[in-house]
């Protein structure tokens, strides 16, 4: 797996994770996941899986680089 792929995707759980959570909450509104709590539980474990992802991503290309 390229370093850019686990990055890219990284990137995308975080903020997905950050919108489900503050949906979840009743903080960002306008959808029917407004209030949900399941979504306030989902949200943070997608964003931590981004986390994750968004290191693995970092050691594959700091790994790529010539010394």
């Amino acid at each position: 797996m390229k370093g850019w792929l686990p990055l890219a995707l990284g990137v995308l759980a975080v903020v997905v994770g950050a919108v489900w959570t503050l949906q979840g909450l009743g903080r960002l509104g306008g959808s029917a996941m407004t209030g949900e709590t399941v979504w306030a539980v989902i949200g943070p474990i997608v964003a931590l899986a981004g986390l994750v992802l968004l290191g693995l991503g970092l050691r594959a290309r700091s790994r790529r680089t010539p010394s």
